[in-house]
């Protein structure tokens, strides 16, 4: 090839040739994405106002900062969002935190934990007082009088909250509560908020009674005073740094008798009389449901935020041209993207990211209708209603637990192949892949460590089944187990592989299989669960793709514009199959395919690259996220990769700077004396005859 000084690359041609040719409006799509054209219309708005904003716009100077630069930044940004909270309507709000855990993760969990954990957890467990007291009259709602945090996990325990070992031991002649921290292993450890900013946390301690246990109830702690100082017996500290997300201050408190009022227990369902009488609601399984709202914010956060990293990925592969010759009439070498491994590398990540969009819509609708029900319930007393709730309740629990794990694993790994798909370019940070994924990797461990929570969702999807095999139904997304049979092994796909309704029925048919099993193995095992736990996971793994599958198959059957529904279809179909794939020795192994099926499927994933190939920057320009959202120097809407990231490079460091703050220690090494020299030459043949060391 010949190179001339003239003929710079162009890669914001390839992008806009390619954008010229979308076939599909993109307005229509993002409508889809976003669950309608009101919605789309607000996060338009609310990302310029973002932009707009010289305190909450941000650039990839930020991937510079220091951890207490960022911390500095992360308060100014939350004061400025408080204003934010005071004008807008609660829907718009919950929206714009929706795009601030996108666009700056670390202000979004900041404003998260109290607004979420602590606000939720009151809400869930205590009495319409205390909330209206804590939440309302005192100011958590609005970030105003007071800042809360979560206090739940222990620097000993984490997933198992029952064994948490804080205790609120009741004083009955003072009708107080005392907090203790026993021993080191019960400090309150990864507090978001705890180190700097929160005045109040919901403690999760075990309540002890005139000597006895009654296991972990939540109470209300102040820690610091009007006047931002630590209460009496409160000690406080910062963890220091982390993977990511260092503009949280997470902390750890110590609790050394510090006396609470008789009313900071939260008594929604247990409550302890003045005379130490201890009474408990026979709904403790939801005092957790604070969990609930972060883990279904956290399947609607992987869509969005996963959104931003595969644009990065694929605008990039569009405009990065390397080894063969064009094949788009543009010249030089061919773009990334026209190859089948890279291709393969990306598209079924985009198709994923189509496909959860949907479940992250539905999921914030079902749990408002969820805990609307259920605190309506409990307000009237009426039984009947009440027990539709909590049966509501605990199937939301096995559904967030099993998408959240899924989803949060699998963007996890979009940006992480994101990153690699983008060569040694990835690996800057400006191209803002390494701080997304330590900013993103937590989501996998925190609000339930995914593994934990994948096995709770398998355990309760094996006792579905088993209800199935004495013949009782099961009801709502999980009513496809009613078909399961023990003694059915026959194949379900089979021919054509791109039907949506039979790929969903495989789906389905390989959870009731991996259940019917799974049960099959734990009757040997003297009902050990754990003896299963690897096949709990997997079968939660495979009900969130069918949960996901379902639900995007149903949106896309609502849309009526022809150009539109194509696009998706193809996306659906490419999700089912790349999913199939990646599982497929589970597929194999219950004989729900064949293995020459299988390579029908294989076959049929490189085709739907293929053919979704051509409208892939359409497809990413549909997410419609502002340059300054996605901050990367790859992954800009216009695509000039090469003059925008050389152009970053030379203002985030001066190159009239030419010589580091260290420069001196480097000069000294360079300059260094040779070791006879250094040694005094006091080595030397001549000096060690005249010492008489040598022999004569």
């Amino acid at each position: 090839m010949s190179v001339t000084y003239t003929d710079s690359p162009n890669p914001a041609a390839s992008i806009a040739k390619e954008r010229a040719q979308t076939s599909f409006d993109i307005d229509t799509m993002n409508e889809f994405l976003e669950g309608g054209s009101n919605q789309a219309a607000l996060v338009k708005s609310l990302y310029l106002q973002f932009e707009r904003d010289p305190i909450l716009t941000t650039s990839t100077a930020v991937y510079d900062l220091t951890k207490d630069q960022k911390r500095e930044l992360t308060a100014k940004k939350i004061a400025r969002v408080a204003q934010y909270l005071e004008a807008d309507t609660p829907t718009t709000f919950a929206k714009r935190l929706h795009l601030i855990h996108t666009v700056d993760p670390q202000v979004g969990t900041r404003i998260a934990v109290n607004l979420g954990l602590f606000v939720n957890c009151i809400r869930g467990n205590g009495t319409d007082e205390q909330f209206k007291y804590w939440v309302l009259t005192q100011g958590a709602s609005q970030m105003k009088g007071i800042y809360g945090c979560f206090g739940m996990t222990e620097l000993a325990h984490g997933s198992n909250v029952a064994g948490l070992e804080t205790t609120a031991t009741f004083d009955v002649e003072t009708d107080e509560f005392v907090i203790n921290t026993p021993h080191v292993g019960a400090t309150k450890w990864w507090i978001g908020g705890a180190a700097h900013s929160s005045s109040h946390c919901a403690t999760y301690a075990r309540l002890i009674v005139k000597g006895v246990d009654h296991g972990v109830k939540t109470f209300v702690v102040p820690l610091r005073d009007a006047n931002h100082d630590l209460m009496p017996g409160v000690s406080v500290g910062d963890i220091g740094a982390k993977m990511g997300r260092d503009g949280v201050d997470n902390g750890w408190i110590q609790f050394s008798n510090v006396r609470i009022p008789h009313a900071f227990m939260l008594s929604r369902y247990d409550r302890v009389c003045r005379d130490g009488t201890v009474h408990s609601a026979p709904l403790a399984q939801l005092a957790y449901s604070a969990l609930l709202d972060g883990r279904v914010t956290m399947v609607y956060n992987s869509f969005r935020f996963g959104s931003r990293f595969i644009t990065i990925a694929l605008r990039y592969a569009v405009a990065r041209r390397q080894f063969g010759k064009s094949s788009d009439g543009l010249g030089g070498e061919e773009q990334l993207l026209n190859y089948p491994l890279h291709q393969n590398r990306l598209m079924p990540y985009l198709a994923s990211i189509y496909a959860m969009s949907a479940t992250g819509d539905k999921m914030n609708w079902y749990l408002k209708d969820i805990i609307n029900g259920l605190e309506a319930s409990v307000r009237t007393a009426d039984m009947s209603q009440i027990g539709a709730a909590i049966d509501d309740m605990k199937s939301l629990f096995v559904i967030s637990a099993s998408l959240k794990s899924t989803c949060t694993w699998l963007t996890s790994s979009l940006i992480d192949e994101c990153r690699q798909a983008c060569g040694g370019h990835g690996y800057s940070a400006y191209s803002g892949f390494g701080q997304g994924y330590s900013d993103w990797a937590v989501q996998c461990t925190w609000e339930g460590d995914n593994n934990v929570l994948a096995m709770s969702a398998g355990k309760a999807i094996v006792q579905h089944v088993q209800k199935v095999l004495k013949g009782k139904k099961v009801s709502g997304e999980f009513a496809f187990l009613n078909s399961y049979k023990a003694d059915e092994t026959s194949e379900v796909l089979k021919g054509p592989v791109g039907n949506l309704t039979t790929l969903l029925a495989t789906f389905q048919t390989l959870v009731g299989r991996l259940s019917g099993h799974a049960n099959e193995i734990l009757g040997h095992s003297s009902g050990s669960w754990e003896v299963i736990s690897v096949h709990q996971v997997n079968i939660s793994k495979i009900f969130a793709h069918t949960y996901i599958l379902s639900t995007f198959t149903k949106r896309i059957a609502e849309v009526s514009d022809f150009a539109i529904n194509i696009q998706l279809t193809q996306l659906a179909q490419l999700y089912a199959l790349s999913t199939l794939s990646q599982y497929s020795s589970l597929f194999l192994q219950y004989n729900v395919l064949a293995a020459s099926t299988l390579a029908k499927v294989q076959a049929e994933v490189g085709n739907l690259n293929a053919r979704i190939r051509p409208q892939v920057v359409g497809l990413t320009d549909s997410f419609m996220m502002p340059d300054f959202a996605i901050n990367s120097a790859l992954g800009s809407k216009a695509g000039d990769i090469y003059e925008s990231y050389f152009n970053l490079v030379k203002n985030q460091n001066d190159p009239s700077v030419t010589k580091a703050p260290y420069s001196a220690v480097l000069e000294k090494m360079l300059n260094r004396q040779d070791l006879e020299v250094r040694e005094r030459s006091e080595r030397t043949e001549q000096v060690l005859r005249i010492l008489g060391s040598t022999d004569e």
